[in-house]
């Protein structure tokens, strides 16, 4: 199976995806400059997280008009796969992959901690290593990670099933207090309508060694690993 990794100026969580998808997980891994027009045939495209253009304007606002996106965006639109972490959640937001945006913070501080989630849907093919009310306990850091969609936007996610994971407790309680960013709906990973491309804020691909307290990032990527080493070409 074989990785790209999109790399843009102020990106800083792309070396932690090599470690994940290279060093743990045996692929073949490519990282791919914002600049370039190869996106090297991937099986999968990770989006990783930092501060892509020092987030003016808006996080990934830039990133987006970079040329490589071009070739991202024709990858998925032929039923390629795409993976956006935290800045790459909000990139795929600003090119319309996903709905919805990502704002700042509810108590405009940046955030830096452990977070709970629970799998909401196993329907996409990103989550076919977890079950259902699942509980993954991975980091978030972000300033701008609070998840905004309009009533109708909501509605047809929970209708298609595309509210992939949800903050909670380490029992899997959905509770105001364990909303670290004020997400409408709890929300934090959706995916779109054919499952095909995944937004999530917090960071699996930086719990994927019990050394690092748990690897429960690990449940979710390698779910997605064996679904599509099982998919043809």
């Amino acid at each position: 199976m074989r990785v790209s990794v999109i790399v843009f100026p102020g990106s800083n969580c792309d070396h932690d995806a090599l470690w994940a998808f290279e060093r743990i997980l045996g692929l073949k891994v490519s990282t791919v400059w914002h600049k370039d027009h190869d996106l090297r045939n991937p099986d999968l495209v990770f989006i990783p997280g930092g501060f892509s253009f020092g987030d003016y304007l808006r996080s990934g606002a830039i990133a987006q008009f970079s040329p490589i996106m071009t070739e991202v965006k024709d990858h998925y639109q032929k039923g390629g796969y795409v993976m956006g972490v935290c800045n790459g959640f909000q990139i795929l937001c600003e090119m319309g992959i996903l709905p919805g945006c990502l704002m700042k913070n509810r108590d405009l501080k940046f955030l830096c901690q452990d977070v709970n989630v629970r799998c909401e849907s196993t329907r996409s093919p990103f989550t076919q290593g977890l079950q259902r009310g699942s509980v993954l306990n991975i980091p978030i850091a972000h300033g701008m990670g609070r998840y905004v969609a309009d009533d109708e936007t909501l509605a047809a996610l929970e209708d298609h099933d595309q509210v992939v994971f949800r903050y909670c407790s380490d029992q899997g309680e959905i509770r105001a207090q364990d909303n670290p960013n004020g997400s409408m709906q709890a929300i934090a990973g959706i995916s779109d309508e054919s499952g095909r491309a995944l937004g999530l804020m917090p960071h699996p691909e930086r719990h994927v060694e019990l050394e690092l307290g748990t690897d429960d990032g690990l449940s979710l990527l390698n779910g997605l690993v064996e679904y599509l080493e099982q998919v043809p070409g």
